[in-house]
């Protein structure tokens, strides 16, 4: 791995901008009376870069694999709580697809990470 922190890996960058996009998104309308929901999605939302960034910084790759994997599961979180504030009109249709398919990316690089790191380690490589 080149990174030499964590704001170099690309997945986290691409967390980063969910957590933008969820903020944006709950500042409107109605969605930003929603105190529990809006909360709630904020915090999924911040809890994938900041764990990414935990695992990061943690120095071993089995750690930070687990890691990755806790930031998925807080990425699922998210997605699950998109259709609430869709079903409310708390958010349009794109907004909604535009952070869902943003999920869907960032879970998808997590994938291709971890499975890198493990063909790495395999191979007797750091990542």
């Amino acid at each position: 791995m080149s990174a030499k922190t964590f704001e170099d890996l690309i997945v986290w960058q691409r967390a980063k901008e969910l957590t933008g996009l969820i903020y944006a998104m709950t500042r409107k309308g109605p969605f930003q009376r929603d105190f529990g929901l809006r909360d709630h999605i904020q915090r999924a939302a911040v809890s994938v870069m900041s764990t990414i960034a935990e695992g990061f910084g943690r120095g071993g790759n089995k750690e930070f694999i687990h890691f990755l994997f806790m930031a998925k599961g807080s990425l699922a979180e998210v997605q699950s709580l998109l259709p609430v504030a869709l079903d409310q009109a708390y958010s349009d249709a794109a907004d909604f697809h535009k952070a869902y398919d943003k999920a869907n990316g960032i879970a998808r690089l997590i994938t291709a990470f971890v499975k890198g790191m493990k063909a790495n380690a395999s191979k007797g490589l750091k990542a």
